[in-house]
């Protein structure tokens, strides 16, 4: 099969298109087809050699794909810990998830890291509920993009930060609130000049150091913190006190590394409360740009210069 191959860690340069062998299913695996996927963070770090996988898993790229069954055809998609950089890979049939109707394998190959990862965090680690505020970090991301739509869904309030004005009018059309544009100033402040002291009860934030201070200077008595990557550093000052005044609570979460029975579950889950959004249309996978897989290192530059409002995909074969 052709792959993805990074003989050597480096930047997009790095990425070679390669013969690999095919995948040698476990049991309880199935081989599938793979006709998309999609490009993440953690993508461009494990490039660079920065984030390896989980022992035992696939050196290829790629954290998501949509495909066909090998053998029944049957269109699917689901989350991976490796591998979909590639025209087949073998996944745990308990991940695979109906690509709903009318649904291109494009949209749903946006899918799965992206709202896992929003899905999970917003309501099972951040405890997010009807009536309260959210606080998006990186709204035009895919997991932002996500996190937004899905919050709105649960009638949450939506804020979300942003680095670009351009990227304003797609957040506020996805359903957001109030969207800052963060490098235009201090965002907390703008935060609470739009919203009042103490507004927000949950903040969903990849960034990490660089928004720890203004984070908790938000966050209203037992408010949550939900970190899920540090791009912005992974130190700063923290106030104790101020989370022993409020009661905060400060969330570590990653989900690449989680076990295989939690990443079923959460499948199960998803595939029940969120995946019926997708089929009736009040849910969209917002994809920003389609590459050939071949094309891989353009649409990791595209990643990297955070040009993207959404997900980049990558199209395999035919």
């Amino acid at each position: 099969m052709k792959a993805i191959l990074v003989p050597t860690p480096g930047g997009p340069e790095a990425l070679v298109y390669s013969d690999a062998p095919d995948p040698d299913p476990r049991p309880g695996e199935v081989v599938v087809n793979v006709r998309a996927t999609a490009v993440n963070r953690a993508d461009l770090l494990q490039s660079q050699g920065k984030y390896p996988p989980p022992p035992g898993e696939s050196e290829i790229l790629g954290l998501e794909a949509a495909g066909e069954l090998e053998g029944s055809g049957e269109r699917v998609f689901f989350l991976l810990a490796g591998g979909g950089y590639a025209e087949k890979v073998a996944v745990d049939a308990g991940m695979l998830m109906p690509i709903p109707d009318g649904m291109s394998f494009e949209e749903a190959a946006a899918i799965p890291e992206a709202w896992f990862t929003a899905y999970l965090n917003l309501f099972s680690e951040g405890g997010l509920r009807a009536g309260e505020t959210v606080l998006v970090h990186a709204g035009a991301s895919g997991v932002g993009t996500a996190a937004i739509q899905l919050a709105r869904r649960a009638r949450a309030r939506v804020a979300s930060t942003v680095r670009s004005a351009a990227k304003r009018e797609a957040l506020l059309s996805l359903g957001a609130d109030l969207v800052v544009d963060s490098s235009a100033g201090d965002f907390a402040q703008a935060v609470e000049e739009a919203l009042g002291r103490y507004p927000v009860d949950v903040v969903l934030d990849p960034i990490g150091g660089s928004v720890l201070e203004g984070n908790v200077r938000l966050l209203g008595r037992g408010g949550r913190l939900v970190l899920i990557a540090t791009m912005g550093g992974g130190s700063a000052p923290l106030d104790l006190r101020a989370l022993l005044v409020r009661r905060l609570r400060i969330v570590g979460s990653t989900l690449r590394g989680r076990p295989l029975v939690e990443k079923i579950a959460l499948t199960a889950a998803f595939r029940r409360e969120v995946l019926p959004g997708f089929a009736d249309g009040s849910l969209r996978p917002l994809v920003d740009s389609v590459y050939p897989l071949e094309r891989a290192a353009d649409a990791h530059r595209r990643m990297a210069a955070n040009e993207n409002v959404g997900k980049v995909v990558l199209t395999v074969g035919a």
